[in-house]
């Protein structure tokens, strides 16, 4: 047994594997040619955020269009910063927006999907021991003993002299060891970690091809960093290397600020004799603050968390979609020809990925959902509907169970036909835009708020127009028959029922037709904006339309 293997079984005397019996037992995957294996690899540190379903979410469609494999992995090597039971939230709140792993780590006692696991990395010890163990073996790691104190003062005495900062080269105190005094200091008790030993010069370049970026070309790696901490777990940078080699990812689809780190896991491939998955550097997400972009902020902005949207009640199908325009700018194309079709029949290309930090549009994302909502039929909208006031809206449950067939009628208003009416933008809009249907809630507003009439109509004026039309509604016409109708009340009442004419000569009349119609629409349900008035009034019926005629000319007597 040579010094190096000594010095490898005093570190680890409890592995008794090695590199080649992992290849064995994580053997290369059974997939057809192209097909990609991807992951997502969050920390349990919280909610998800926005970013990270970002990339996810090109994952997950890249692995399923290849016929490949998508899993998900939990890094929670960072015990300090671990949130409980978070790591189940962000398994739950993946699936809320249809992205489902086929393998992987399913929350605290669960039993793992996969046969490429353990997929928590703080469940995977004895794999990356087993690694490093042969990398001493081969020189390519080593004890560092160098306390904090001591690389504080290396970090000193860098920025003093200008120096690139890091454990590198000369400044790499601990490499220069013989593996004698390395043994001598474990056996003396000293502490430590283990550090890769690096052979690069930043002065060389590296070339690498990004999928989404081409070719690119960076100072090669140099420093001599930490792989196993002195906790015994592994830093990011070496489970990376681990897991992705023998989880067998092709394909790494993560946020552009990463790029730093690919000159390292480069080396780290390279110096273990292992092919490096594909990169793919994605946009990070960012928003404008005072003029100048910066990413999604978890502390300032609430749109960061993907938790927000689903309990705002943004469609998922909608919010996704709006993430697929950010990846790949064909993509709206598509969807103009194709208005109804799922978002997961467009096929995603790395070639039309954007390079640039795309700016959060929180409008453009109410758009994208106001349109998914309108093309839902009112079966599919009452059971979204449903699903959501169940975990998020009391009050619109209430509603819904009241009388399931009423709400259909209140939703549908202008809904199947090729151009749907779009009143809706999330289902947390739904109980407040509808509730005055409601004959109870009406009464509620009406003698909460104000009625939000014309200024420029007097109460006497409003009362005639009421009145006239509480005498011949016409809700058994057709809405045509009963637009009709409703001019000849204007006429009677002394507004204008042609506009044109109206706006030429403004002094003649009372109004308009619009203000008829604004006054009908503000009587009955206390609010300017409805859908069509004609559906609004036959689903409300003769008697409840007359009801609240009558209590509005009573509250504008009074």
């Amino acid at each position: 047994m040579n010094v190096l293997e000594q010095l490898a079984e005093l570190i680890f005397p409890d592995v008794t594997e090695t590199v080649a019996d992992l290849e064995k037992r994580y053997p290369a995957r059974d997939l057809p040619e192209g097909a990609i294996v991807a992951r997502f690899a969050p920390s349990p540190t919280g909610f998800l955020h926005t970013g990270s379903l970002f990339t996810s979410l090109i994952g997950y469609r890249f692995a399923k269009q290849t016929g490949g494999v998508f899993y998900f992995r939990l890094e929670d090597t960072d015990t300090k910063r671990e949130v409980k039971g978070s790591d189940l939230d962000l398994i739950n709140q993946l699936a809320a927006f249809g992205v489902v792993f086929d393998e992987g780590f399913c929350g605290e006692g669960n039993p793992e999907k996969g046969a490429y696991g353990p997929y928590r990395q703080s469940d995977r010890e004895m794999i990356y021991r087993t690694v490093i163990k042969e990398m001493v073996k081969k020189n390519l790691a080593y004890p560092c003993f160098c306390t904090s104190e001591e690389l504080s003062s290396l970090r000193q005495y860098q920025e003093a002299n200008k120096l690139n900062p890091g454990y590198y080269a000369e400044h790499a105190k601990c490499s220069h060891l013989t593996p004698e005094e390395a043994i001598e200091k474990i056996k003396n008790g000293e502490k430590y970690v283990m550090r890769f030993r690096s052979s690069g010069c930043y002065t060389n370049r590296v070339k690498v091809h990004d999928e989404i970026r081409g070719d690119l070309e960076f100072a090669e790696n140099d420093q001599h960093i930490v792989i196993l901490k002195s906790d015994g777990l592994p830093t990011y940078h070496f489970a990376h290397l681990c897991d992705d080699h023998f989880m067998h990812s092709t394909h790494i689809t993560r946020g552009e600020e990463w790029l730093a780190s690919l000159p390292t896991h480069l080396e780290l491939f390279k110096s273990m004799g292992w092919e490096h998955p594909k990169y793919a550097h994605l946009p990070v997400i960012m928003k404008l603050d005072n003029g100048n972009k910066r990413k999604l902020s978890k502390r300032k902005d609430e749109e960061a968390a993907t938790s927000y949207f689903l309990q705002e009640g943004y469609p998922v199908e909608g919010f996704l979609e709006y993430l697929i325009t950010i990846a790949n700018s064909n993509f709206e194309e598509w969807r103009l020809q194709n208005m109804n079709a799922n978002i997961f029949d467009f096929k995603l290309s790395f070639d039309k990925m954007t390079l640039d930090g795309a700016l959060f549009d929180l409008a453009k994302v109410k758009n994208i959902c106001k349109e998914r909502l309108a093309r839902l039929t009112k079966d599919e909208f009452t059971l979204r509907a449903k699903a959501y006031a169940k975990q998020y809206d009391a009050n619109l449950l209430e509603l819904i169970e009241k009388d399931e067939e009423y709400f259909k009628s209140i939703i549908n208003i202008e809904r199947e036909r090729e151009n749907p009416r779009k009143d809706y933008e999330t289902f947390g809009q739904v109980y407040p835009l509808i509730k005055f249907f409601y004959s109870d809630l009406y009464d509620e507003l009406l003698n909460e708020n104000p009625l939000p009439f014309n200024e420029n109509l007097n109460k006497e004026d409003i009362i005639q127009v009421l009145n006239a039309y509480n005498a011949n509604k016409g809700l058994e016409l057709s809405e045509e028959e009963w637009f009709n109708n409703l001019k000849q009340i204007t006429v009677e009442c002394g507004f204008c029922d042609n506009m044109k004419v109206y706006k030429k000569n403004r002094e003649a009349y009372k109004g308009s037709i619009a203000d008829v119609s604004e006054i009908l629409r503000v009587t009955v349900s206390t609010r300017k904006n409805t859908p069509n008035p004609y559906w609004v009034l036959k689903i409300l019926g003769e008697a409840e339309v007359t009801r609240r005629i009558n209590k509005v000319i009573e509250k504008l007597e009074a």
